[in-house]
Order: structure tokens, then sequence, then C-alpha cells
């Protein structure tokens, strides 16, 4: 069943002002335009809603009964339409993003600051998790946006770069490379490394990275999250390669955070959305600030 808003909307003019010709003028149509507009509510219908002369309009017995309905339709429609508008224009709304858990604790919160002062009001959901969980959140629409790696293509993903991070070779102070400036790959064939899982695209990426200079490394010890990683540096358990962003300067005290040489990697950092979908008008406009961001 098609419901015939513009012929409601003419209806509920036309009983409010008393006539067409202030209606037609409130509503931007002409006198023949409204005119055909009611007549073809009141044929759909088969009632008449309005007696009409050249002289009065008054409302049928059906149409007094209509009214209050007919009134609640057309403002709740024209409520709805124009928070929509309102949505549009201002970008307001809500939206989920997933986010691996070093942007998350890094990156993020300064980005969530700069989003709260052009568009206060807007919530953010965050779903933290690994490289892989954040594309299959995006692909599979548990999230609108996606902060994470470069995982393998595909066609249904558009990831957008947003910067590169250098990964650091962090160790305790008592460690015997801590009193390095820069440290080259091969000075870690005798050091105990605490790896990152190969379940893990932060490991998948530096593997292939090395692996393409013929530099290939072991570990230890294996976990799966950065964090626990520094945790087992922080107790003089080994050494870890991790990304610049795992640990900001300072935050733990007696850990050093020293550069990676001879090969320089860095690993990207993307934003991920599902091509050829809209984002919502708040997804959009974090989307927009941070990829302006990082093209300054």
């Amino acid at each position: 069943m098609k419901i015939d808003f513009d012929g409601i909307q003419a209806f509920v003019v036309i009983a409010e002002l008393g006539g067409f010709s202030k209606a037609a003028e409130q509503l931007h149509v002409t006198q023949t335009a409204l005119t055909r507009r009611l007549q073809k509510l009141e044929a759909y219908l088969g009632l008449r809603l309005l007696d009409r002369t050249t002289r009065y309009v008054e409302l049928t017995v059906v149409g007094r009964e209509f009214l209050p309905q007919a009134q609640a339709i057309v403002g709740d429609v024209t409520r709805a339409v124009n928070q929509l508008k309102d949505v549009s224009s201002r970008r307001r709304g809500n939206f989920t993003l997933a986010c691996i858990p070093t942007m998350a604790s890094q990156m993020l919160p300064n980005a969530m600051r700069r989003y709260a002062k052009t568009h206060p009001g807007n919530r953010i959901r965050i779903i933290d998790a690994s490289g892989f969980e954040v594309r299959d959140a995006v692909l599979h629409g548990h999230a609108e946006l996606g902060i994470g790696l470069p995982t393998e293509r595909h066609v249904e993903l558009e990831e957008t770069l947003l910067f590169e991070e250098p990964y650091m070779f962090f160790c305790r102070e008592e460690h015997p490379l801590s009193g390095k400036k820069q440290i080259v790959w091969s000075d870690l064939h005798e050091a105990e490394l605490i790896a990152i899982s190969t379940m893990s695209a932060n490991r998948v990426f530096l593997d292939y990275q090395l692996a393409k200079r013929g530099i290939k490394l072991s570990g230890t010890y294996e976990v799966r999250h950065l964090s626990t990683a520094i945790g087992l540096v922080a107790a003089g358990v080994g050494a870890a390669i991790l990304p610049n962003s795992t640990l900001e300067e300072g935050a733990r005290p007696g850990i050093c955070r020293i550069p990676l040489t001879s090969p320089t990697v860095k690993r990207k950092i993307v934003i991920l959305r599902k091509r050829n979908s809209t984002l919502s008008p708040a997804a959009r406009a974090f989307f927009d600030m941070v990829s302006d961001q990082a093209n300054t």
C-alpha cells in the first residue's frame, strides 16, 4: 500500500488555514496542483474529506475524524525529516570504530578530542581488537570504520594511509645493547627476544619485510599482545621488537626504546571502510578529519 503523503499534507494545511489560497502559498505550489493532491487522496480513499465551493471550505464528518490522525502523520514525518537534515548538516550521530590497541591508546585519544570539539554530543563506540579483527569488524558491518594495519587485500574494503611508524628495539636499561643510539639487525642474533605470535598482523608484516632483506629472527618467548611483550621487557625477561607507538617515551621507567636501522622497517597505519558503502554523517566527519590530518 502506497501512502500519499503529499495528499495528506495538503488536506492538513487546507484544513488548518481554512482555504486553498493560503495553503498553496505555504506549501509553495499552485492552487491547481494543491487541488489535484487533495483529489488524488480522496479518490484513493473513496471518501470526500472537504466540502468546498467558491466561497468556503468545510470539513466533512469523515474529514473531522481523520484530521487529528492526519496532523499526527504530517507532524511525525516532518520532525523525522528535519532531524535527518540536522544530522546531515551538522554531522550528528553515533558510530562504531574498530581500532588496534596501540592506536587506541596513543593516536586515537588525540583524534577523539579534536572530534569532540567540532562535533560535541556525538558518541564513538570503540572496538579494540587485533589487526585481523579490525578488518573483519569493518567487512562484516560491526564497525563503520577501522584503524589498523594493511592486511590481505579485499575487494569490499578500502584503505587510506594515515601514517607510517618504525619498529623499535625495546629493552631494560641493564641490557647489553641499551647504551647504543641505534641498533642494526645483525646486533640481535644473540639477544633473547620476546616475539609476537605469528597469528598477529604485526608479526606477519615484520617477517615479510625482513625476509625480503634476507633477515630471519627467532624469539625465545612468544606472546600474542604487544602489552604482554612490554610487561615481560619491564620484568627483565628479554627484549622485543615492537612498533614505536607501543610505549611512549618515559611511560615505563627503566625501559629503553632504541631505533632499528639497516634497514629501518616501518609499518603502515590505515583507516578502513567498506567500499561503495555510504558512511553515516558522524562517521564521515571522523573519516574526513583523520584523513585530512594525515595529509598535512
